[in-house]
C-alpha cells in the first residue's frame, strides 16, 4: 500500500492555519465569526510600496531573479541593518528568500544533522519544532512560562546544552507571547552561547518594529556573536506585506553560501516584483512603520483592558508583536452542559464554537496553560470578541 514518507509522517500540521481554515469554513456558513488566530496585520501594504511593484511589472521585472536575491535589495537590506541595528553586514552576507519562513527552515537545514539538538524556549512558534525535525534533528524545549514572562533565563540554557547542542532558535519580539528580551537579557545568553564551541543562535527579528518598549536589541550586537548569529527578518510583519513572501537571513558568508546552494535547488530567487516592492518598503520613507506600531499599541492596551476584566483569565502585558497569551488553565474541567474544557486545544474550540471567536490553544506552542489571541485586527473587533468571550467563559461551571 502507498504512503507518504517517514519525513513527512513526522510532521504535525500547523495548528495555526488549520484553525484559521476552521473559521473560514463556518464563515462559508454565514456564522460571523471573528478570526483572531492568524498572525497577519489587517492593514494594507502602504500606496508608495505597492507603487514600485506596479513600476517593477512595467519595467519588465519579470524573469527569474538571482538565486540569493537582486543586488539592489540585498544592499537595501545591509544599509538598514546599519542604519537601526548598528550591524555591517555586506550583500554577500545577505540571502532573500520566499517569507521569512523558508529563511528558518533553510537555516535550520543547511547547519543542523540528525542527531543535532536544537534548543526552543517554550511557548515557541508552532513550526520551529516541526522544522527541526525535517532536518533529521531534536527539538530540546526550554520551559519559560507565565510566571517568567515568557523570557528563557541564561542559567536555564546553560542548563539544556549538551555536546549534542548545535543551536538556540530565539524570537523576540516574541509569537506567540509578545515578550521582548532587554539588551541585559540577551546579553546574558550571549555569554552562555559564547561558552559553548559550535553553538549558533537562530535569531528571528521578524517582529522588530512591532515593539512598544523602544529600540529593538539584537543578539547579534554583542562581541564575538555576529560570527555565531543568523538573523531572520523580513518585510511581513512591519509593513503589512504577509503575501508579497520576503524574507531575509543576514549571517556569517559560508551560512548564506550554505543556504544559497540549498534554495538554488529547491525554489530559486524570490518573486521578482516582490523583491522591488521590498527594496522600495526599505529604502523609502518609514512613516507607514510607525503609524502602525502605534496603532497595534492601542490595541494592545485595549485587549490587555478588557481580557484582564474576564474572571478566570491570567494576562501579561506583552511588549512587542501583536499577540495576547493568556493563562486559561483556571476552566480546565468545567463544563457548560454540552461541552467540557480538558485542556486549551478544547478551550479554543469552544470559544470557535459557542462564542464564535477564533484562537489557537497553548498545545500547539507548546504552553498548555494558555492561548493566543491575534489583535492585529480593527478595535470593534477586539471589543465585540472580548464581549463575547467574557460573555461565553462565564457559562462554563
Amino acid at each position: 500500500m502507498a504512503q507518504l514518507s517517514n519525513r513527512l509522517n513526522r510532521l504535525a500540521p500547523s495548528a495555526t492555519l488549520a484553525m484559521s481554515q476552521k473559521s473560514a469554513e463556518m464563515k462559508a456558513q454565514g456564522i460571523d465569526v471573528i478570526n483572531m488566530s492568524v498572525g497577519e496585520p489587517d492593514f494594507n501594504t502602504p500606496d508608495h510600496i505597492k507603487q514600485q511593484a506596479k513600476l517593477a511589472i512595467d519595467e519588465n521585472y519579470s524573469r527569474y531573479s538571482p538565486v540569493p536575491g537582486y543586488p539592489d535589495l540585498r544592499q537595501a537590506i545591509a544599509r538598514k541593518l546599519e542604519r537601526e541595528n548598528h550591524l555591517r553586514y555586506t550583500p554577500a552576507e545577505i540571502l532573500v528568500s520566499n517569507g521569512a519562513k523558508q529563511s528558518v527552515c533553510n537555516t535550520i537545514m543547511a547547519l543542523i544533522n540528525p542527531g543535532d539538538e536544537v534548543i526552543i524556549p517554550a511557548p515557541y512558534w508552532v513550526s520551529y519544532p516541526q522544522m527541526v525535525k525535517l532536518a533529521g534533528g531534536e527539538p530540546v524545549f526550554v520551559n519559560a512560562g507565565f510566571e517568567q514572562d515568557f523570557k528563557m533565563t541564561a542559567e536555564q540554557l546553560e542548563a539544556a546544552i549538551t555536546e549534542k547542542t548545535r543551536m538556540l532558535i530565539l524570537c523576540s519580539p516574541s509569537n506567540p507571547t509578545g515578550s521582548v528580551y532587554s539588551k541585559e537579557e540577551l546579553a546574558g545568553l550571549a555569554e552562555v552561547v559564547k561558552r559553548h564551541e559550535d553553538l549558533f543562535v537562530l535569531a528571528d527579528e521578524i517582529y522588530e518594529h512591532i515593539n512598544y518598549i523602544g529600540h529593538h536589541e539584537s543578539i547579534a550586537q554583542f562581541d564575538g556573536m555576529k560570527e555565531r548569529s543568523i538573523i531572520v527578518n523580513g518585510v511581513s510583519k512591519a509593513y503589512a506585506m504577509t503575501g508579497w513572501r520576503i524574507g531575509y537571513i543576514a549571517a556569517p558568508e559560508w551560512i548564506v553560501k550554505g543556504c544559497n546552494k540549498l534554495q538554488g535547488q529547491y525554489t530559486s530567487g524570490p518573486c521578482s516584483v516582490s523583491q522591488k516592492a521590498a527594496e522600495a518598503a526599505y529604502i523609502m520613507s518609514q512613516n507607514c512603520v510607525e503609524e502602525m506600531r502605534q496603532a497595534f499599541e492601542r490595541r494592545r492596551d485595549l485587549i490587555v483592558e478588557l481580557a484582564s476584566d474576564i474572571p478566570g483569565l491570567e494576562v501579561n502585558r506583552p511588549q512587542g508583536a501583536f499577540y495576547l497569551f493568556p493563562k486559561c488553565s483556571s476552566f480546565y474541567g468545567k463544563s457548560d452542559g454540552s461541552m467540557t474544557i480538558n485542556n486549551s486545544t478544547d478551550f479554543a474550540m469552544y470559544l470557535l464554537e459557542k462564542a464564535h471567536v477564533a484562537t489557537v490553544g497553548g498545545d500547539a506552542f507548546g504552553d498548555p496553560e494558555c492561548f493566543r489571541m491575534s489583535y492585529a485586527t480593527s478595535d470593534e473587533n477586539i471589543r465585540e470578541a472580548m464581549r463575547r468571550i467574557k460573555d461565553t467563559l462565564s457559562k462554563l461551571h
